[in-house]
């Protein structure tokens, strides 16, 4: 495609640090090495026509967290945030860089996981406690893998009670998936992984998971 190789410094259109930690929570829950059989990998969730498409060998899951970040730097160079639809969900928008075609460095891309310039935002510090006080209103809506919410934000509060250390997303992906799932198999629930209005009060008034 007749890429021009990038200089080896953080180039400044491209996106914040902020900006892909909050896209790899929404894709992954930040999980480097998310796999849930759905045939997408990795923090960034690559399909694998589209990490090869950006030089990647393997599986992303099983690359280092630095080349994970590199390849989507990469890409995002080659389409900006347009394969990721969590990028439109957060309201990300294209800087300078995006679809300049210019092939990143590893350098370019030391700073997504906070190794380089521009400078990281500070670390989340300890995950919130949970909501003090009685089981919130059911809120009537039945919750699915995808789904982002205010009530979730509330569930997700609530299982930090079972260890899970949710930090309150309000996003429905892998790691909430993962606790309801949990939650309907420790109380009789069908495990369906939707969150409806048994497994929402199995999660105040039922038996822990695990």
């Amino acid at each position: 495609m007749g890429f021009q190789l990038g200089t080896s410094t953080t180039a400044s259109a491209d996106p914040s640090f902020g900006a892909w930690a909050k896209l790899r929570m929404c894709e992954s829950s930040g999980r480097y090495n998310a796999n849930t059989g759905n045939g997408y990998y990795g923090a960034y969730q690559f399909n694998l026509p589209t990490w090869q498409s950006v030089g990647g060998q393997g599986r992303p899951d099983q690359a280092s967290p630095h080349e994970q970040d590199y390849r989507a730097l990469y890409l995002y160079r080659m389409r900006g945030w347009q394969p990721w639809e969590c990028a439109g969900m957060l309201g990300l928008r294209d800087d300078g860089d995006a679809r300049s075609k210019r092939k990143p460095t590893y350098q370019d891309a030391k700073y997504i996981g906070g190794g380089g310039s521009p400078a990281p935002t500070p670390a989340p510090g300890p995950a919130p406690a949970p909501p003090p006080g009685p089981m919130p209103d059911w809120p009537g809506v039945v919750y699915a893998y995808g789904d982002c919410a205010p009530p979730l934000k509330a569930f997700q509060l609530r299982m930090n009670a079972f260890g899970y250390g949710f930090t309150g997303t309000g996003c429905y992906y892998d790691k909430t998936r993962q606790a309801v799932l949990d939650l309907q198999r420790a109380n009789g629930i069908n495990d369906s992984g939707r969150l409806g209005p048994k497994t929402w009060k199995a999660a105040w008034e039922g038996k822990p998971p695990r």
